[in-house]
């Protein structure tokens, strides 16, 4: 009876050691996991900061991008008035001056040299706020210019 008292103490014993390791084995795996939930945030936070940044960066080049077209555009609607002008001189210069040859020459130079200014002066940004009010004050007309455009397009695609 002794024997089977002390086998149960050692057996108790022996629970309780267990039973400890159970414990010890239970909070490290919580520790564990917790470890790896945090770890698990962290890298997401990063990748999240990470593809912000990316983002801001893409829209930036972007946003420069269109600037410099932009301004290339101006440039060259500029450009474009400056030439139109030269054209209205060259033909002042080189055509008829007297009779009314003359006077349709003179015409013809003086809607050159005003156009050429026009683009000189409004650029692409001033024409298009010009082609809009236009639009806002004739809207009918528009539309019915719109579809012509589109009917001929369509028209010369097809063939």
């Amino acid at each position: 009876m002794e024997q089977t008292k002390k086998t149960q103490g050692q057996a108790q014993q022996f629970g309780d050691k267990a039973k400890d390791v159970a414990q010890n084995a239970a909070q490290g795996a919580q520790s564990v996991a917790h470890n790896v939930a945090e770890g698990a945030r962290n890298v997401a936070h990063n990748v999240a900061d990470s593809a912000r940044d990316a983002a801001s960066q893409a829209g930036q080049a972007v946003s420069g991008a269109a600037s410099t077209v932009g301004r290339k555009a101006e440039d060259w609607t500029s450009a474009a008035g400056s030439k139109v002008e030269s054209l209205a001189d060259t033909v002042r210069d080189k055509g008829p001056s007297a009779g009314m040859f003359g006077k349709a020459n003179e015409a013809v130079a003086d809607s050159l040299e005003n156009v050429g200014e026009y683009l000189q002066d409004k650029n692409l940004s001033g024409m298009m706020g010009d082609v809009s009010e236009l639009i806002k004050r004739n809207p009918i007309p528009a539309l019915l210019l719109g579809l012509g455009v589109g009917y001929l397009v369509g028209r010369s695609l097809r063939s």
